[in-house]
């Protein structure tokens, strides 16, 4: 059994982030496709943060209008909603990839050969 003061590099190395291979043989299209969804997921939860400010915004300036208050209250569960869409989508590609190839990330990590 290895102490810590024993070991010879206690943190380990640090890999460069972001490779993206461009070798059409082993797989440019997938790392796009790749690239793409991860741009889909950024994009959409932005889009939920600008919805909960605006959201909020509203719902502060309402006062007394039972009216603006639903809208608001009606902003935030929709944006909640798509919000649970997102995550869903996430739990069904993993089912699916472990169920039809024995990899939960083979989905949302595709690979695919070159033309």
């Amino acid at each position: 059994m290895k102490y810590l003061t024993q070991a010879t590099n206690p943190i380990g190395s640090v890999q460069p982030p972001g490779y993206i291979n461009t070798d059409v043989q082993n797989g440019v299209i997938g790392n796009i496709l790749n690239l793409f969804i991860n741009l889909l997921i950024v994009g959409g939860g932005v889009f939920a943060l600008v919805n909960f400010i605006l959201a909020g915004y509203a719902f502060m300036s309402a006062g007394d209008d039972p009216k603006k208050v639903e809208g608001a209250w009606g902003k935030i569960y929709q944006t909640l909603i798509g919000l649970s869409f997102m995550a869903g989508s996430f739990v069904l590609a993993a089912i699916f990839g472990q169920l039809l190839y024995g990899d939960a990330s083979r989905i949302l990590s595709p690979v695919l050969p070159g033309l």
